[in-house]
């Protein structure tokens, strides 16, 4: 129950902007994708304050492999957080304040402070017990709260620059409008099946144990298609996989003969499903995340991960699906195209 407590009753939210954003223009947030800089004393890192920290908010999106991560945590003391990297896109403050009164910590959330598209949120305590007792609690709202401002970011950074043709197909053959980065491609397009390309990128790979670093593509993109929704039982996991799957063999062919992009079943990465809702809240459905395999011949091929929002289009009557996927070498992270993905989805709008 106290846990419950710490969340209802003790977060207290003071604020959601402190400056003037026209004072930040031109200012861009600093820092990676998927990254919380953490400002607070040395001996607050160095107690079991960070435990929980570690615990709360490193969270992992599930169920890839290798394990990706929703947030790592970078540590400055005040001394050291001085010039650019006050605009880190992610600052959380910890601090202890003897005058503090107040039974229990007061957080407060702050937006665009040094930075267009920051998020600050600040944790005042009047003592180390205080603090870790609310970290133990209190923490997944703080998560909750950087998580939605990293995906939203990125849909926002996208919706800036569109292809305008890219756009006008989407719309004319789905009815709907996703948010695409600058350089998005339409590279299959069917009736009820389209595939765009992402733009490549391309990463640092950190091989461990040798310090040393290379660039590796990362390869990424989004598939839109459609069948007739005839009833409920069409969205149950075991459904959508199936038609998932049936969309991918004759659509999503591999460049060696006869191979197919297709699902991974194994139990470490079997797809997971839950009800979700697009970043407007206008628009319910189902979101599926898990792992892809190229099948069709008896050997061992590569694969990636896919993360997928499906609903049913309130015009047209069909049952859409929104799946992106990421093909990346497993030496690099894929929390920021995973991330893109999401924002991708979360974006969609009917028209």
């Amino acid at each position: 129950m106290r846990g419950l407590y710490y969340l209802i009753g003790l977060f207290i939210i003071l604020s959601f902007s402190s400056c003037d954003v026209k004072s930040l223009s031109g200012l861009n947030v600093t820092g990676k994708v998927g990254e919380i800089l953490v400002v607070c004393d040395d001996a607050i890192w160095a107690s079991p304050v960070k435990s929980e920290l570690d615990t709360a908010l490193t969270q992992f999106i599930m169920p890839y492999f290798p394990d990706v991560p929703t947030f790592e945590l970078v540590h400055r003391n005040s001394k050291t957080f001085d010039g650019a990297i006050k605009r880190h896109r992610n600052v959380l403050f910890l601090n202890l304040d003897k005058s503090h009164g107040d039974p229990n910590p007061i957080v407060e959330s702050r937006k665009d402070v040094w930075a267009n598209r920051q998020l600050v949120i600040e944790v005042t305590a009047k003592n180390l017990e205080q603090l870790y007792s609310f970290c133990a609690n209190g923490l997944p709202e703080i998560h909750s709260q950087f998580d939605f401002a990293e995906w939203n970011r990125i849909r926002r950074y996208f919706a800036e620059k569109q292809s305008t043709f890219v756009n006008d197909k989407i719309a004319g053959n789905f009815g709907l409008h996703i948010e695409l980065p600058d350089g998005s491609n339409v590279v299959a397009s069917q009736p009820n099946f389209y595939r765009v390309q992402l733009p490549n990128a391309s990463r640092p790979i950190e091989f461990l144990g040798t310090g040393q670093q290379d660039v590796g593509a990362i390869y990424s993109g989004v598939m839109i298609y459609q069948y007739p929704f005839i009833d409920s039982t069409q969205l149950t996991l075991k459904n959508l996989l199936q038609a998932r799957d049936t969309m991918l063999r004759y659509n999503v062919p591999h460049e060696t003969s006869r191979l197919y992009m297709g699902t991974q079943y194994t139990d470490l990465v079997y797809p997971e499903a839950s009800w979700t809702r697009n970043y407007n809240g206008e628009i319910s459905g189902i979101e599926m995340r898990g792992m892809f395999v190229f099948k069709g011949k008896a050997i061992h091929t590569t694969g990636g991960a896919f993360w997928s929002f499906h609903f049913i289009h309130p015009k047209t009557e069909k049952l859409i699906c929104i799946s992106g996927y990421v093909d990346a070498p497993s030496t690099t992270s894929w929390t920021h195209s995973l991330r893109e993905i999401e924002a991708i989805w979360k974006s969609v709008t009917i028209l």
